[in-house]
């Protein structure tokens, strides 16, 4: 077989991007590693279906520290921040990142537990995010965030329908070089209600361009429309209901103006969205 050199990879790459429509996303801050499979970073990000579904987590980084409530066809969720805010959508990184942990050790056999080891560096290149001094002292307030949000809920995982009360994560704990204190691990233990999805495998893959979503509402939009539509080539939902999934708290109006907005930058991965003025609908198809 004739080898491929590093040029032909970068081409190869650039004509792939060349086919898509253009998108506006944040840049890849790490690209270097995509050419490199033994980089020990390659992963396949998966998301559990539970929280893909429902909405959980703040979309805005300003603090949210109201009481939410949601509930539809049966599933309830109330969601309690604490003093720091409500766990926001790019914490949830984390979690992400520590259920495509654990699917990568089930899938090659090894035994799994709530609690997952990770090494703090690996984490912040692997969810696009710069590996500065300051990156990693946020990656410690996403951590407390995700601990002091309480979650009550009647939503099943592993088959299992309980009203129970968590945090999003049970606890966590970071380790730091003796020698220049620079964070070098993170211990997370997830809880039981999210471990239990992981066991029964209900989650599902994301494109790795989901971390360059810059915006909240783009992310939990990319969340809806990998869930429902799938693997379909369309799917069609009403702007109120939409607006009620994605946990937006902008008014109506104007969460009409922001998925018109979001449909003309045409940003998500995988994904296309359009909105019918007509019907007051919005449709999601795969590229």
């Amino acid at each position: 077989m004739k080898p491929i050199r590093l040029t032909e990879l970068f081409e190869q790459a650039r004509a792939a991007r060349a086919q898509d429509p253009p998108r506006k996303l944040a840049p890849d801050r790490h690209p270097v590693r995509d050419f490199f499979v033994a980089d020990i970073t390659s992963w396949t990000p998966k998301d559990d279906r539970p929280s893909m579904e429902h909405p959980i987590f703040a979309l805005s980084k300003t603090p949210d520290r109201q009481i939410r409530h949601y509930e539809h066809n049966g599933a309830t969720i109330t969601v309690t921040p604490s003093v720091l805010g409500r766990a926001t959508i790019w914490d949830k990184d984390v979690l992400i990142y520590a259920v495509s942990q654990l699917m990568e050790a089930a899938n090659q056999g090894r035994s799994i537990s709530r609690t997952v080891r990770l090494k703090a560096y690996d984490l912040l290149v692997a969810t696009n995010r710069h590996v500065g001094g300051k990156n990693y002292e946020r990656l410690k307030e996403c951590l407390k965030r995700l601990a002091g949000t309480r979650i009550e809920t009647n939503i099943a995982t592993n088959g299992k329908r309980i009203s129970e009360g968590f945090g999003l994560i049970d606890n966590w704990k970071i380790e730091r070089s003796r020698h220049s204190d620079t964070m070098t691990a993170v211990e997370v233990t997830l809880n039981e209600w999210l471990f239990n999805a992981v066991i029964a495998r209900e989650v599902l893959t994301l494109r790795p361009e989901y971390f360059r979503l810059d915006g909240g509402l783009e992310r939990r939009l990319y969340e809806i429309a990998r869930k429902h539509c799938g693997r379909q080539p369309d799917w069609n939902i009403g702007l109120e209901l939409l607006r009620k999934k994605t946990g937006s708290t902008a008014s109506i109006r104007k969460f009409r103006q922001l998925l018109k907005q979001t449909a003309h930058d045409n940003p998500l991965p995988e994904y296309t969205l359009k909105y019918d003025a007509d019907t007051d609908q919005v449709s999601f198809a795969r590229r």
